[in-house]
């Protein structure tokens, strides 16, 4: 599923913006879902991203996902 959220919104990205010719995504992926119930804290949470991540980086927000939730990873392939 993956795969094809990134391919499909690489296409639309540079059918819809040419000065973006050089846009593409990382090697890898993660996801994480979200209950319907949380759907106003996620719309919060997006909002306010870039003031968000002035504070904790996307890598630390991540990792600390990836702690919380007991998922096992090995940092040497977070970051390729």
């Amino acid at each position: 599923m993956m795969r094809d959220v990134k391919t499909n919104s690489s296409a639309w990205v540079h059918t819809t913006f040419g000065n973006h010719a050089d846009f593409a995504w990382q090697a890898g992926y993660g996801a994480f879902s979200v209950g319907y119930s949380n759907l106003d804290v996620v719309n919060r949470y997006i909002a306010n991203q870039k003031r968000h991540h002035r504070k904790r980086t996307y890598q630390e927000e991540f990792v600390e996902f990836l702690s919380r939730y007991d998922i096992e990873y090995d940092e040497k392939y977070l970051w390729e």
